[in-house]
């Protein structure tokens, strides 16, 4: 039978976005003819400002009585669509935040495995082996800096308290011997005028007086 007919397509699923469109489609084409309505009640209003009271304007408020019957209609067409829009949202945010969760809780759970065989791995007691054997040999390291650093010739039963005491207790005892100044150093010896293998010195320049002239030497 397929063969002479057909086999129908199975129809895909409508998602929620799908339905969602849909119904903002059908929104806007409300809202387009409430807006042409709203052209029409304005141009029936402006007709019967102009007019007196009689059947025409009696006839054109029948007409812009029906006319707003209809967008009332429409209005409330527009409301439920936006109602069940909105309600299709909601679904739609509480699914997408479901499903976020449900994403979250898969990486919790692939971290808590790979914890786990991360912890298996240690061993506690063996950390706090090592950490025993690391102090001991710190303390092993310290002892043989300790001796290389060790003096030798110190006086027996000499600590540093006793060398402090008794630098204190010298204070003002101590008495320096003054080294021997050289004799041309000293007070009182006469320099030479020229000493050996000097040059000659030159003539010492002649006396002025207060005025600058050169004094007289007496005879």
């Amino acid at each position: 039978m397929k063969r002479f007919f057909g086999a129908t397509k199975p129809q895909p699923k409508v998602t929620l976005q799908d339905a969602i469109g849909s119904v903002d489609q059908r929104t806007e084409s409300v809202d387009v003819k409430i807006r042409k309505l709203d052209a029409e009640l304005l141009r029936y209003k402006e007709q019967m400002a102009k007019l007196r009271d009689g059947p025409g304007k009696n006839a054109i408020k029948q007409k812009a009585m029906r006319v707003l019957k209809q967008r009332k209609l429409y209005e409330g067409q527009r409301d439920q669509l936006m109602q069940q829009a909105f309600n299709m949202e909601q679904t739609a945010m509480a699914t997408e935040n479901l499903r976020n969760t449900a994403i979250t809780l898969d990486a919790m759970k692939t971290g808590a495995k790979e914890m786990k065989a991360q912890y298996a791995k240690l061993n506690i007691n063996k950390i706090t082996d090592m950490q025993d054997e690391m102090e001991d040999l710190m303390d092993q390291a310290n002892e043989i800096q300790e001796e290389l650093s060790r003096s030798y010739g110190t006086p027996e039963g000499v600590d540093d308290a006793d060398l402090e005491a008794e630098l204190e207790a010298l204070g003002d005892d101590l008495t320096f011997e003054e080294e021997e100044m050289p004799s041309y150093l000293q007070e009182g010896t006469e320099v030479p005028a020229s000493l050996p293998g000097s040059l000659p010195q030159e003539p010492s320049a002649a006396k002025v007086d207060e005025y600058g002239l050169p004094i007289a030497e007496r005879v």
